[in-house]
């Protein structure tokens, strides 16, 4: 914790001055233009890849980037991407994958998640994305798993009514990245119809 404590007083003498400015306007100010459904590995930082101010991104992060499709009942996922949406009208969403992520490593070589069953049972939100892989002939591909999943959480993301309405709307864009940890590029998937941003 000791190197915690000392980048806290690190971002108060350095970073902190230099931006006064702009956390003065964040302190009365809310109005991220993008949503960014990342997941939880430590080693995928959104606001480091896409180089963003604070107040730039609402981020979201869960194991293996899952959003479970919509249902009656309500949790976190939900009520994140319904606020991002339809409080603060965020104009794009991003569900970003990752090379070597640990939650696709497991689903794709069928590792034994019997200690571990929260972690079990939340992965389920990726069974079409196990299935759409199987079916291309992909079975046990990490990598191929990986972009499955982007492409079945953009669909599980507009089952989300706040979303639905947005996307008739016009309100809103989605998109699928694919972030490669090893060489740092990011590639969007032909899903959301823009270029790599690969180098």
């Amino acid at each position: 914790m000791p190197h915690l404590a000392e980048g806290i007083a690190r971002f108060q003498r350095e970073v902190f001055p230099a931006k006064a400015g702009l956390f003065a306007r964040l302190a009365t100010a809310h109005r991220p233009g993008t949503l960014f459904i990342g997941c939880s590995d430590a080693r995928v930082v959104p606001e480091l890849i896409t180089q963003t101010d604070p107040g730039e991104l609402f981020v979201v992060r869960t194991a293996g980037n899952l959003v479970p499709a919509h249902t009656p009942g309500t949790d976190g996922v939900t009520a994140a991407v319904e606020y991002a949406v339809a409080v603060l009208g965020v104009r794009d969403v991003i569900v970003c994958g990752h090379s070597a992520c640990g939650a696709m490593t497991a689903l794709a070589e069928g590792h034994d998640l019997t200690g571990a069953p929260a972690v079990a049972a939340w992965l389920r939100h990726a069974d079409a994305s196990l299935a759409r892989t199987a079916a291309a002939g992909r079975h046990g591909d990490v990598a191929a798993l990986v972009r499955e999943n982007v492409t079945a959480q953009l669909a599980n993301l507009a089952t989300h009514p706040s979303v639905a309405r947005a996307l008739a709307e016009g309100a809103v864009r989605l998109h699928g990245w694919v972030f490669d940890i090893a060489d740092g590029t990011v590639e969007e998937l032909p899903t959301a119809a823009r270029p790599s941003f690969a180098a």
